[in-house]
């Protein structure tokens, strides 16, 4: 097993005997009595508990202390990671029964997620994907993808730094990752003293880093950069829905947009597009997808695709191309239009206006793919906005299929359940 680092050097460690350095949680448990709504949901196994159920409280805490929860008659509901720093005031580890949350504990529980990605493991064509899946696994906060011998670990809360004594030692042994890369969320980043000393970014174990890494998708060569891009790198999340492309593109010309860095793009060039048009707001990211398809040269059906990059608002794209070009296959793939509730009337009239335009430039015939990654669109109301808007513009579609979640990215609780993804054509 690795030994250690010094968490707060500037070199590059190749153990993880440091550790100790890091603030471990308080010996002391906070006891939470929380409103009845919250009692239900938590029955229900809802890994969330948000600040403004909890009724009494022993006493302040901790990022990461742990924050034992009753209901009015003392009763036990859960145990989770305490974070006064955010909103989601606990997150949930255990539910319904006490457990000693020690080394055991995280170990079972990386175990376990790591066993449900069992056909991934073997598959020598695909190298990349999710190992854990934050509250979907039963580790609320943490997601851990691979990236060939590289492993990103990204958090969502300053409350797992005080347990990395006794979770990366684990995840370290379960996964044999030759190196482990430490990502920051937006909120986890904003408090830098409760980080002591770790920064997004950081090799916390193994060799330097140099550039980017590649791996392996569906016998399909990536790269990524798992320092600076988007989440930990690249979305392993539409795999599966790469690969129905795949098998929908032979002979057609494709718009993909919202591109990122060309995975949907070399997936359709593969399967038979003799154009590709990569579509996107960033000019790195659509150099990274010109870079997806320079390491994928040695396919003569990606070597013969026609590969166009297309810089610029995706909105305003779909006007300029309407009268002058037209696809047999148009991938839409936006990213979350609504964090909040009060922002789903616009989300859902950004997914009309998608349509619309998309619809303008596809053939008749052609195959229709929008995707949504907002958790607070619901999939009834997400089908019913491209549905009506595709029959207000005259183009009502043909479904083919319904997609949700890949084998990596399991579905826990209710908000957990994000990604939606229709295929279609249109007369």
């Amino acid at each position: 097993m690795p030994e250690g680092i010094d968490l707060t050097s500037d070199t590059q460690p190749d153990d993880l005997s440091q550790l100790p350095m890091l603030p471990q949680p308080a010996q002391q448990n906070i006891a939470l009595q929380v409103s009845r709504g919250a009692q239900r949901a938590l029955r229900d196994g809802h890994p969330w508990l948000y600040a403004d159920a909890i009724e009494r409280q022993s006493h302040e805490g901790q990022p990461g202390d742990l924050a034992v929860i009753f209901d009015h008659k003392r009763r036990f509901l859960a145990v989770g990671l305490y974070d006064p720093t955010s909103p989601i005031r606990v997150r949930v580890l255990q539910h319904g029964r006490p457990a000693p949350i020690d080394a055991a504990w995280f170990a079972q529980k990386i175990g376990a997620a790591l066993a449900r990605r069992a056909p991934l493991h073997s598959d020598p064509h695909t190298t990349g994907y999710r190992l854990i899946h934050g509250e979907n696994d039963g580790l609320p906060g943490l997601v851990l993808d691979r990236y060939g011998d590289t492993c990103v670990l990204k958090l969502y809360t300053p409350a797992w730094v005080p347990h990395f004594s006794r979770t990366l030692p684990a995840l370290l042994e379960a996964t044999t990752a030759r190196r482990l890369v430490l990502r920051l969320s937006r909120a986890a980043a904003s408090d830098e003293h409760l980080l002591h000393g770790l920064r997004g970014g950081q090799v916390l174990y193994g060799p330097p880093l140099e550039g980017e890494v590649t791996f392996l998708e569906n016998g399909l060569r990536f790269a990524a950069d798992v320092i600076r891009g988007q989440k930990t790198g690249f979305f392993f999340d539409h795999r599966d829905n790469r690969a129905r492309v795949e098998k929908l593109a032979a002979g057609r010309e494709a718009l993909n947009l919202f591109a990122y860095t060309g995975a949907f793009s070399l997936y359709a060039a593969r399967g038979g597009a003799w154009r590709v048009v990569s579509q996107d707001l960033s000019a790195p990211a659509l150099q990274a997808a010109a870079g997806n398809f320079a390491l994928n040269q040695d396919d003569p059906l990606v070597a013969a695709a026609n590969h166009e990059l297309l810089e610029g608002d995706a909105f305003k794209v779909l006007k300029s191309l309407r009268g002058s070009q037209s696809f047999d296959l148009i991938v839409v793939d936006p990213p979350s239009f609504a964090r909040s509730k009060q922002e789903v009337p616009g989300a859902l009239r950004a997914y009309e206006r998608l349509v619309r335009g998309a619809l303008a430039l596809l053939r008749p015939g052609g195959v229709l793919v929008m995707a949504s990654c907002t958790a607070r669109v619901t999939p009834d109301q997400y089908y019913e906005t491209v549905f009506s808007s595709a029959a207000t513009a005259g183009r009502p579609l043909v479904e083919i299929a319904r997609t949700g979640h890949a084998l990596d990215h399991p579905v826990g609780f209710a908000e957990g359940e994000y990604l939606k993804c229709l295929f279609a054509r249109a007369p």
